[in-house]
């Protein structure tokens, strides 16, 4: 994850899986900016992460966060998205972003900008939709031409929330959210076993990492901490999504 955080005693863990911090850490010492590419869904979910778990868990050790969206009313390709978040945190703190398939041309490069300023990235192909979809269930099978067809369909009959899911109705109210809740664990599982189940062939959902890449920093080596081999070309990753990486290091989940 990134290096950036606001003091040096930070800056020595960034690179291990979350672990409770020192009793001494400010309850809002970590904060993420997080570049949303779309217009609704993925700013209301990372609004619900901080509603839900922002103030952290005592109990588990599970420290706070803040995440600071950042996002443009008719959305951001994943080009700019990198660019607004590395802006917007200033190099100050940890840049995140999310974005997806969809008809994108400009991902490869968004890839070498997040590398570049040290942003981690949470692909999802073909949609972001897909990490919610997982919530309720597993999911298999390149969609190919089908693009976001199928994960829709199955994300409307997966709860009564999502019934009426699609444009203009894409954000995630008190129900939607309501329905994730609980679920975060499974959604992990779901998303890990999509690593195992790539048409690459070398991809191990057990390969994952959340340390920084020991030789260099280049794109393809920061995409491969998910699990997906390194030579596993990130368009070609149908369907997976890397948002899991994102609660697993906040804390929520751990594998």
């Amino acid at each position: 994850m990134s290096s950036r955080r606001r003091s040096k005693k930070d800056a020595a863990s960034t690179v291990m899986p979350p672990q409770a911090p020192p009793s001494q850490y400010s309850r809002r010492e970590r904060v993420l900016y997080v570049g949303c590419e779309g217009e609704a869904t993925e700013y209301d979910y990372l609004r619900y992460l901080n509603k839900e778990y922002g103030s952290g868990d005592s109990e588990t050790g599970r420290p706070a966060f803040t995440i600071k969206p950042v996002r443009k009313a008719d959305g951001l390709i994943p080009s700019r998205a990198v660019k607004a978040v590395v802006e917007a945190a200033q190099g100050e703190d940890e840049t995140w972003v999310l974005f997806d398939r969809d008809s994108h041309h400009d991902i490869p490069e968004a890839f070498e900008a997040a590398a570049a300023s040290d942003t981690e990235v949470c692909f999802s192909h073909p949609s972001f939709e897909l990490w919610l979809l997982l919530h309720f269930q597993p999911f298999g099978g390149a969609q190919g031409a089908a693009k976001n067809t199928h994960v829709l369909e199955k994300l409307r009959k997966a709860d009564p929330a999502y019934k009426r899911f699609d444009k203009p109705d894409k954000g995630l109210d008190a129900a939607r959210t309501k329905a994730l809740k609980g679920k975060e664990k499974a959604a992990v599982q779901h998303a890990r076993a999509l690593v195992g189940q790539c048409e690459h062939g070398s991809c191990k959902p057990a390969n994952a990492t959340f340390e920084a890449p020991k030789y260099g920093r280049s794109a393809k080596e920061r995409a491969a901490r998910s699990g997906h081999a390194k030579n596993c070309e990130v368009l070609s990753r149908d369907p997976s999504t890397d948002v899991w990486r994102l609660l697993v290091s906040l804390g929520i989940v751990k594998v």
